[in-house]
């Protein structure tokens, strides 16, 4: 279309003169004879042969000829064809998304536009002021830039960058940290799960994650666990290491480190755990619990003393 076009403007120049088969932006024109054109050379890009045309007699000057020329390179310069796309750069120099895929982005050099991919797994980011602009995708507003390149994957990695779960959906505490293929096995601190969308450990109510099976150290002996929903305090703001009382042993309670990994602890032999106050206090000041020292003669010799 390119061709035809540049054909056709200087068909009109130079009244019936037409060069159809060009197909290169460089132009040379020869003219001599003061305003007379006497001979247009249009160069093809592989020049086998050339098409020289001497028309009669036609009234152009070099400045009407250079005047055009420049026209018609600003015209075609911004807007390249790519794989049947026809992108248009919005500056001569750049990088631009595509608009409709996501990790596709075009490198435009003096409004030519060349068609880049980033790094499988990796997201363009027209946002970005680094000179690499592809990032992890969770880092990245693609918008309705939902298409991505054909995956290249392993066991391990889903695609050749980025973060990952587990390949067994039980294990949500491990993720690998893929680079260019290769898979580092990453464990998140203790009671924590990998949150795919953000690429990092979290507590497991954020995460989402669904099917995750109770690690060992997350069930004791008896059988307890954490609950799940949060302990508050009297100002209403979630317990950091939440404690609850024992079912059956009014000495003992239960430690919730960061709510989630359960430990067993008891108070001084004489007290009990009174719920109410989170605190060992003396068994008379919890109900269910008098009588809880009763038939031990170590704590009744004691309080005999002390009264």
């Amino acid at each position: 279309m390119r061709n035809r076009f540049i054909g056709r403007f200087f068909s009109f120049l130079c009244h019936g003169f037409s060069c159809t088969r060009i197909s290169y932006v460089r132009i040379k024109a020869i003219v001599s004879g003061g305003r007379n054109c006497r001979m247009v050379s249009c160069s093809l890009p592989r020049p086998q042969s050339s098409v020289h045309v001497i028309p009669s007699r036609i009234k152009f000057s070099v400045m009407d000829l250079s005047i055009a020329l420049f026209i018609i390179v600003i015209g075609i310069s911004h807007s390249t064809t790519v794989n049947g796309i026809d992108f248009q750069c919005p500056k001569k120099n750049g990088q631009f998304e595509d608009p409709v895929q996501c990790d596709k982005f075009y490198e435009c050099k003096d409004g030519i536009a060349t068609a880049k991919l980033c790094p499988d797994g990796l997201v363009f980011d027209p946002l970005n002021r680094k000179v690499n602009k592809c990032d992890q995708p969770f880092s990245v507003d693609c918008g309705e830039r939902t298409e991505l390149q054909n995956p290249q994957s392993n066991h391990l990695c889903p695609r050749r960058n980025g973060y990952f779960a587990h390949p067994d959906e039980k294990i949500c505490n491990i993720f690998y940290n893929c680079i260019e293929g290769e898979g580092t096995e990453i464990v998140c601190p203790n009671g924590l799960h990998f949150d795919e969308y953000a690429g990092t450990c979290a507590w497991p109510a954020t995460a989402g994650r669904t099917g995750c099976g109770e690690p060992e150290e997350m069930k004791l002996k008896d059988g307890f666990t954490c609950p799940k929903e949060k302990q508050q305090s009297s100002r209403v703001q979630n317990v950091a290491h939440p404690v609850y009382s024992h079912p059956d042993d009014c000495q003992k309670f239960y430690v919730c480190l960061n709510g989630i990994t359960p430990r067993e602890q008891g108070c001084s032999v004489g007290e009990v755990f009174n719920e109410q106050s989170q605190k060992c206090d003396r068994p008379e000041m919890v109900p269910g619990c008098e009588d809880w020292y009763k038939d031990d003669p170590q704590v009744q010799n004691k309080n005999k003393k002390t009264t």
